[in-house]
């Protein structure tokens, strides 16, 4: 199951009211966080999507006024070798624990698309984790996990901008690899994998949750907006 989530009643906020529904929905984030520590839930929230869709800026949003101890960013990086031939082991260690809430900017789900893309797995390992994803899901679902599967979608002439603007900035220029300027020129070889992954994996248990990114504000607001 794919959902596309509606955001037309965001599209015409001024500075002012974005403000106001942005401390509206991280006052209520902070009511499901005090419900997370005091029944004990598990929250895992996947932010998935190309370079500069505001992954990591979701996360800020979100975990602006979080109590700390009870919230972890997960961004692995490059995995091991071990890591990589086992690659659900890898991330299993950073499932929450009870009482806690995790954000996982990026996640298993980087072998469902840049993976292959780059070449950083083989094709054997791709459809093993394709075939496996799903059920592994579902059993972390059947022990409490409560999983939502964000993907921040943009525009290819956005993406194009916003690396232009990181390249140029003398505070951002640090987050353009080499690696992004890579994957960038492989667009439609991006949009084929996305596809199959979202034909694939979204389950009626854990769908995926597409946002339209290209306004960052508005792409935050209806994703908080969509977990709560």
């Amino acid at each position: 199951m794919l959902i596309s989530f509606d955001q037309k009643e965001y599209q015409k906020l001024n500075d002012k009211s974005y403000q106001l529904e942005k401390r509206r929905l991280q006052i209520e984030l902070l009511k499901l966080q005090e419900d997370v520590i005091k029944n004990n839930r598990r929250i895992c929230i996947v932010f998935e999507g190309r370079d500069t869709a505001g992954k990591s800026s979701a996360f800020k949003f979100f975990a602006q006024y979080l109590i700390p101890k009870n919230f972890q960013y997960v961004n692995l990086g490059i995995p091991t070798k071990w890591e990589s031939s086992h690659w659900f082991q890898r991330w299993k260690k950073v499932i929450p624990k009870k009482g806690e809430i995790a954000f996982l900017d990026r996640s298993w789900y980087t072998r469902a698309i840049t993976e292959p893309i780059m070449g950083y797995c083989t094709e054997n390992q791709y459809r093993t984790f394709m075939k496996r994803v799903t059920d592994w899901e579902d059993n972390h679902i059947e022990e409490g996990v409560e999983l939502t599967k964000f993907y921040f979608s943009l525009s290819r002439d956005q993406q194009a901008r916003r690396m232009n603007a990181r390249k140029n900035s003398q505070l951002k220029y640090w987050k353009l690899s080499k690696n992004d300027e890579k994957i960038v020129t492989k667009w439609d070889a991006f949009t084929l994998y996305k596809k199959q992954m979202f034909d694939k994996t979204a389950s009626e248990k854990s769908p995926w949750v597409s946002i339209n990114s290209n306004n960052k504000m508005i792409g935050r607001l209806a994703a908080l907006r969509y977990l709560l």
